[in-house]
């Protein structure tokens, strides 16, 4: 765990490497700040031994002369004080800040490389925790260490060099305590960080199950799951409550521990200095009641860095295990790069080829084994089967979203590990069952795949796909602004915008993954023979559960299990009798 702390330590400051001459400044204001503070008690106690001194007390004329000067002198010294810590915190702003937007940007453009598996197997709710809440905290933590740190290190060394001065045998009194201040900030630092860890995860879990339950509300409802979700975010919630309350108990310990060694360093140095004044101490040292003024002043400002370096520890631990869990994401493993010789894929005739492929999304579960499928061009290829067979994954092979764990996947004879990622992904067209729409109007929505489409080819492409009477019938027609993921349309409409978006594209390579499954019938059949007319000379890959969709397929494949168990013609394996003659049969046989 150390290890893990220093690492993470090593780090902040690595980022911080960019902001050296703000750093300095700081350091620059610190120092003034903290020499005016200083200066404060030394000519308070020149003032009280003008005042306590036979024959120098007469309050006439406390507001001329040599006292009126120590006033200005005062003054002076707390102004100057006052704009150097202004200053500060406005260029510790500027840092913390900048770096924490650093940090966020660096996550998450990490996030736009890391591979699909990551964010599949991860809680978006906490992924997102770590973007937003952990950086919170970390910030937080940051700039009170930037505020706080420096100048309460200058402090303590300032003081003490002070304390040396004027009496070093009371500044050696307050050294021999001070050990005992930071035995306890180390003893609670120590058990801090662990929790604050543990508190941290916690809520990146809670965040994400809520997440998950606000996304899926409807879904909830339908299964009367409201109950038992309740009861699974209750347990999150006290788990916590009580990790929170064990790391805010142990870091609020350190206020008040750090202020009792303050009070005994206080009282050891009034009562030190008061017997040397009593006892008149034959040491070879000036001393006097100004003097011990003085020194109760340092005192005062010797103990209080200690315990808002304390409390800062504390803040810090919270901060490093908060940015812990940020660098562990940024860290991440992206997506393998495209090599250096990718080849840019054009001019593609659509030949897809699976040789001996194997895949899967764990090594304790084996998926798809030996698969060897060959797609020419222009022909289309249904692919069905039971739930988890294996029929997305090969959209994900096909698309590069995964890798396979061996075999070869081809296009055009070209294995797609040699093709860059950017250029394979523009030459299929997908619909999905799920669909994506973004923010923006209509128009912006079907143009995400060619930006450069005139009106006329979106209308046309509105037409074909069935979606242009609906569109202008919105209040706005294509100008019509959409929310997120398109909240203000039903889920038919949506889909067909999907589908408008390929037929403005055209692509050479066709990916239908249960594309009509929100529309209704009799659109459904105006859109399957406008399909059949966008599938004439493409490779399409079809994934169906209605299997009176893929009649037409030149080939259909049965998958279970990850293995090919059937292929051929829609009329061929209903003769054969087979597994697929069972699944059409379930659906249409009376």
């Amino acid at each position: 765990m150390k290890s893990a702390k220093s690492g993470v330590l090593k780090r902040v400051l690595k980022q911080l490497k960019g902001y050296r001459l703000w750093l300095t400044a700081t350091i620059f204001c610190a120092l003034i700040a903290v020499a005016g503070t200083l200066a404060v008690p030394v000519f308070f106690g020149e003032i009280i031994n003008l005042i306590v001194c036979e024959g120098n007390v007469n309050f006439g004329s406390l507001l001329s002369g040599h006292i009126y000067t120590k006033f200005l002198l005062i003054a002076g010294c707390i102004a100057l004080t006052s704009i150097a810590q202004w200053l500060m915190n406005v260029i510790n702003n500027h840092i913390t800040y900048n770096v924490i937007k650093d940090v966020r940007e660096e996550a998450f453009a990490n996030i736009q490389r890391l591979p699909l598996k990551y964010i599949d197997s991860h809680s978006y709710g906490d992924i997102v925790s770590r973007n937003i809440a952990d950086v919170d905290q970390f910030a937080d933590g940051l700039l009170m260490g930037f505020t706080q740190l420096f100048t309460g290190v200058l402090t303590i060394i300032g003081t003490l060099v002070m304390m040396l001065v004027i009496n070093w045998a009371i500044a050696l009194v307050v050294v021999v305590i001070t050990p005992l201040s930071l035995f306890v900030a180390k003893f609670i630092a120590s058990r801090t960080y662990s929790l604050f860890k543990k508190t941290s995860e916690i809520r990146g879990e809670q965040t994400g199950f809520i997440d998950e339950m606000i996304g899926n509300i409807k879904v909830v409802q339908a299964f009367n799951r409201e109950d038992e979700n309740i009861e699974k975010f209750d347990d999150i919630n006290e788990r916590l409550t009580k990790a929170s309350l064990k790391s805010i108990f142990y870091s609020s310990l350190t206020n008040p521990s750090t202020r009792f060694v303050n009070s005994i360093v206080y009282a050891s140095v009034a009562l030190t200095g008061a017997l040397m004044l009593i006892f008149q101490t034959p040491l070879p040292i000036i001393f006097n009641v100004g003097l011990l003024t003085s020194l109760l002043s340092y005192a005062n400002q010797y103990t209080k860095p200690f315990n808002e370096i304390s409390g800062v520890i504390t803040e810090l631990q919270n901060a490093v295990a908060c940015a812990g869990r940020i660098y562990e994401l940024i860290d991440e493993k992206p997506q393998t790069p495209d090599a250096e010789d990718a080849k840019v894929l054009s001019s593609v005739n659509g030949d897809v080829e699976f040789e001996n492929v194997c895949f899967s999304y764990t090594d304790d579960r084996k998926l798809i084994e030996n698969l060897n499928v060959k797609a020419k061009s222009g022909q289309r290829i249904a692919i069905v089967g039971p739930t988890g067979c294996g029929k997305t994954t090969l959209i994900n092979l096909l698309m590069r979203f995964y890798e396979p764990n061996s075999g070869l996947i081809s296009v055009d004879g070209n294995n797609i590990k040699d093709i860059t990622r950017k250029s394979l992904r523009q030459n299929y067209g997908m619909v999905l069952q799920d669909t994506w729409l973004k923010s923006g109007t209509i128009r912006d929505n079907i143009k995400i795949g060619k930006p450069e489409a005139t009106e006329e080819e979106i209308i046309s492409a509105s037409k074909s796909a069935h979606a242009h009477n609906f569109i202008m019938q919105l209040s706005d027609g294509y100008d019509t602004v959409i929310t997120e993921d398109g909240g203000n349309l039903s889920q038919g409409q949506k889909q067909l915008l999907c589908i408008t978006r390929i037929m403005l594209c055209l692509p050479p390579m066709l990916i239908l993954d249960e594309a009509t499954s929100s529309i209704d019938t009799r659109t459904e059949q105006r859109i399957q023979r406008a399909f059949a007319k966008l599938m004439n000379g493409r490779t399409s890959f079809i994934i169906a559960h209605r299997l009176s969709t893929i009649k037409e397929a030149d080939l259909i494949i049965v998958m279970e299990n990850g293995h090919i168990v059937e292929h051929g013609t829609h009329d061929s394996l209903l003769q054969a009798g087979g597994f697929y003659s069972k699944l059409y049969n379930s659906q249409f046989a009376i």
